[in-house]
């Protein structure tokens, strides 16, 4: 038996221990009959009252403090407080852990939009939002449908068969690729988990790119090498000295250009696969652009006015033999785009201002359009193909520059105008130049 009815039939029986029983003895059966029955009115008045506030209680707004009460109705009162302590604490966990769970959600790097059977959103997060460029406030309990209306994603879901991903393009963001898969769950619940593979498609673009740019690249001199190598083998003796002789050194040279063209390769993988650090050893700027300087010249072959300007000779802190490749790369590249008779300029300077070091290429070439700029550095991009196949160049240059000067916390700067020429600035930080010490 519970306290509170314990507590109500000792209040009854107080009141006819103490009520009926002395009004009987000292007056009458009558009388002390009217005394219990009085007592049994104040009582049932005590409970209603009580019972009224506990009432009021359950009509009122959630967060209303719960009444207090004495005697059994004290009990019943700190019973149910308990529990609405309990069942709060419950809520407030609950809440948390929902929190937590949108928290979850939101953090993904992969969009989430939770919609029902009748294909209405429910649920939206922010990287779900930017893919499909929809409002997390206005467009929930909106039809998918209405909002994503490419046919290909409708007939997604209207085939039912979510085992493989849809590949998303032409949307409502220009430019975005999406994988998009539906995951159902629950009573008729779906989740709709869409993932931005832009970068992955470019990378896959740019990798079939590469390999037909080095495909074609190697196959023109192979094709020389294998004509020539052919029709000599076939008819060695049909040939002149002198025809063979220069059949030979057309051989060699195109057996040089695609040794060239390999180590630009190998040396363009080691830098793009991330590896160690360049190493810290001290790199003497002046005697390293004079070496690059008479390299120069022997690819010009007195055909450009060449000159160079070591305003401050400087120690740098790096790698020599990348520093030597990329400002090299910078030098025979002017070499290549500039006509014979133009003028090109070799500087090195510390920058008074911030104390940067500067390695500047200045020429009188053919110029780059503004359009090519962005993009000068790309792989196998060329602004002139077939001046650059005539004097040897790669294509992979610049992109070797760009990586090496990467690596060593350096910028590269360019400035052209189109048939006047142009200027390429190396800038190494302030904190990779040392003292001379």
């Amino acid at each position: 038996m519970s306290t509170i009815w314990v507590r109500t039939l000792w209040q009854l029986l107080a009141i006819v221990v103490f009520v009926f029983a002395p009004v009987a003895v000292a007056w009458d059966v009558a009388t002390g009959l009217l005394a219990l029955i009085a007592g049994l009115l104040f009582l049932l008045g005590w409970h209603v009252f009580h019972f009224g506030l506990l009432m009021g209680w359950l009509e009122g707004s959630l967060d209303s403090p719960l009444p207090r009460g004495s005697g059994a109705w004290e009990i019943a009162f700190a019973g149910l407080h308990r529990r609405v302590r309990i069942r709060l604490g419950q809520q407030q966990s609950l809440t948390e852990t929902l929190e937590r769970f949108m928290r979850a959600f939101q953090a993904l790097p992969d969009g989430v939009i939770a919609f029902d059977r009748h294909r209405h959103i429910d649920w939206i997060n922010e990287r779900a939002a930017a893919h499909f460029a929809l409002s997390a406030g206005t467009d929930r309990g909106q039809a998918l449908t209405n909002l994503i209306r490419h046919p290909d994603f409708v007939a997604y879901l209207d085939n039912g068969h979510f085992d493989e991903p849809l590949i998303y393009r032409g949307g409502r963001v220009e430019g975005l690729t999406l994988l998009l898969q539906v995951i159902p769950y629950g009573n008729d619940q779906s989740l709709l988990v869409s993932r931005d593979i832009s970068q992955l498609e470019r990378m896959e673009t740019m990798r079939r790119d590469f390999i037909a740019n080095v495909s074609h690249e190697l196959k023109t001199p192979l094709t020389v090498v294998a004509g020539f190598s052919e029709m000599l083998a076939e008819g060695y003796e049909e040939y002149s000295a002198d025809e063979v002789k220069r059949y030979l050194k057309l051989i060699c040279e195109q057996n040089g250009r695609m040794q060239h063209l390999i180590e630009d390769l190998l040396t363009l993988s080691s830098l793009e696969s991330g590896g160690a650090p360049p190493i810290d050893e001290r790199v003497e700027v002046a005697p390293m652009l004079h070496s690059i300087l008479n390299d120069i010249k022997a690819l010009s072959a007195g055909q450009h006015e060449i000159s160079l300007a070591v305003e401050m000779p400087s120690v740098l802190r790096g790698c020599a033999n990348e520093l030597r490749s990329a400002f090299g790369n910078l030098a025979s590249n002017a070499v290549r785009y500039t006509p014979a008779g133009g003028r090109i300029e070799l500087v090195w300077r510390v920058n008074a201002e911030n104390g940067a070091g500067e390695f500047v290429v200045t020429d009188t070439g053919i110029g780059i359009a503004a359009q090519h700029l962005p993009r000068l550095t790309e792989r196998f991009y060329r602004v002139d193909r077939s001046r650059s196949r005539e004097t040897g160049g790669t294509g992979l240059g610049l992109a070797i520059v760009k990586h090496v000067l990467t690596r060593h916390q350096a910028t590269l700067a360019v400035t052209s105008e189109l048939g006047k020429g142009s200027c390429f600035t190396a800038r190494i930080p302030a904190e990779r130049l040392l003292s001379r010490q």
